[in-house]
């Protein structure tokens, strides 16, 4: 088991070098540690009046129940802080995990993979959207430098509900909970299977940037704050989850940043994309779903560059509502189309002029 092997005083581990099985083998030095450890796969109360941590966790009956008020045990960036005006708060939470975990081998998209050993929750994914008068709409990373969303050392922010959770790599949990090995033990994922960061690295998703540009013009991102135009012109640069595509092999991990290592699947937070798994590879009992940031159902992938329906794209480009659009409504990609779709030649695109305009180029792609 993976959990004997990262928590062994003194150990040696011998792992396949097979790439297609997902295997690679550990140094001696990896792990040794000589100091006592807990062993967070059994229960554990984890309490610190410095940051108000409560969480309790109870393993019985092939169950892990973790209780917790979701407040990290380390220091956070001030908050409200620029780019996230909100504060931290307790939260009131309860986790079930299996303690037999059954691998399915079938990615499953959730919103909220995991929970970190403190009772902090995982949130890769962001609600924040870029949105084009041409119908694309971006789902934005949380790691990216174009719109500040206010994340900390951690790569952490608050929700308006008051809950602090992590984006990416938990900074001050790998620190909290390192003994000395390459692998540390960070959480649970919702199906069970265990949550590592590999200190060396060594082990690189399978995600890589897109080839060519992104398409789009006359794009906003909003929010309650502000409102700011953008250009998403230009290379693939990670900036949105559309950004990247799988591509099998190519890394260590799989779809769901999954391994398996002596046997055992286990889940690893990276330093590059997907940073934290956006989907779960085994069955998933129950999901605490309270406090989402990101507004989707579980059951769906999330939509990063969805295209809107000529209906849509007419309604929002009508901004007098007069049920037809002039030459000056019609922007982006189509409006050197104008001409060709304004079929009875009257200056003006009617709703079904621009369906059957666009299902005509649409034909022709």
């Amino acid at each position: 088991m993976i959990k004997k092997v990262v928590l062994a005083i003194t150990s040696v581990i011998t792992l396949a070098s097979c790439k297609s099985q997902h295997s690679h083998s550990h140094s001696h030095a990896d792990q040794e540690h000589t100091h006592q450890q807990q062993d967070y796969f059994k229960s554990y109360s984890l309490e610190d009046e410095n940051y108000g941590t409560k969480t309790v966790v109870t393993v019985k009956n092939g169950k892990r129940i973790m209780t917790t008020n979701a407040l990290p045990n380390h220091k956070t960036g001030n908050f409200p802080r620029k780019g996230n005006p909100n504060t931290i708060s307790a939260q009131n939470r309860i986790y079930t995990f299996s303690t037999n975990p059954k691998f399915i081998g079938k990615p499953t998209w959730v919103r909220e993979p995991g929970v970190a050993l403190n009772g902090v929750k995982f949130e890769p994914g962001t609600a924040e959207v870029v949105e084009c008068e041409t119908g694309e709409n971006y789902r934005v990373e949380a790691l990216q430098d174009v719109i500040n969303l206010g994340l900390d050392f951690n790569h952490a922010h608050v929700q308006p509900t008051g809950a602090y959770h992590y984006h990416g790599t938990p900074t001050s949990v790998i620190e909290k909970f390192d003994t000395g090995n390459d692998l540390v033990h960070v959480g649970f994922a919702q199906d069970g299977f265990a949550m590592y960061y590999s200190k060396s690295g060594k082990y690189k998703p399978s995600y890589k940037l897109l080839d060519g540009k992104r398409e789009g013009e006359d794009c906003v991102y909003e929010n309650p704050k502000q409102k700011i135009d953008i250009s998403v012109g230009g290379h693939h640069d990670g900036t949105y989850g559309s950004d990247f595509e799988y591509v099998a092999g190519s890394g260590d991990l799989d779809e769901c940043n999954g391994i398996t290592i002596n046997g055992e699947y286990i889940y690893l937070v990276t330093n590059e994309f997907p940073y934290v798994s956006r989907c779960l590879m085994g069955q998933v009992e129950q999901q605490e779903i309270r406090g989402s940031e990101n507004r989707q159902q579980p059951e769906s992938r999330p939509r990063n560059n969805q295209r809107l329906s000529p209906a849509e794209l007419f309604s929002r480009m009508d901004k007098n509502r007069d049920n037809k659009l002039s030459k000056q409504e019609f922007k982006g990609s189509l409006a050197s189309q104008f001409t060709k779709l304004d079929t009875n030649k009257d200056r003006f695109l009617s709703k079904e002029e621009l369906e059957k305009g666009i299902q005509k180029i649409e034909q022709r792609k």
